[in-house]
């Protein structure tokens, strides 16, 4: 009986040990001018970088916030044209997508214009 446990032990050491650690997952911020809303797609231009980031859409998203964090919104409610800021990830087989999106007033303290 000792033996078996020995052999477990040892067994579980060497998996611990053979097992790279995972990478904390981290979130990202993107701000910018909505382009394109889809049901499940969300296309944000940044006017600084003059990069365009394409965001996933899960099925009855719900994160949609006021830039005061008070106030929620549908999905509905985004429209080409709006300020926002996308929280994302990508380690789902790295694709992008959105985990919060909150309706900016304007981009101009985020982006460092005065």
């Amino acid at each position: 009986m000792r033996r078996l446990f020995g052999i477990i032990g040892i067994t579980f050491i060497v998996a611990v040990l053979l097992v790279p650690p995972q990478p904390a997952r981290a979130a990202h911020t993107f701000y910018g001018i909505v382009r394109h809303v889809s049901t499940s797609n969300l296309k944000v231009y940044n006017p600084k970088s003059h990069q365009t980031l394409s965001f996933e859409i899960v099925p009855k998203f719900k994160q949609i916030f006021s830039e005061d964090g008070k106030t929620t919104y549908q999905m509905a409610h985004i429209h080409p044209g709006q300020y926002v800021r996308i929280d994302y990830d990508q380690h789902l087989l790295g694709v992008r997508h959105a985990n919060r999106i909150t309706l900016l007033s304007s981009l101009d303290k985020y982006l460092g214009h005065q």
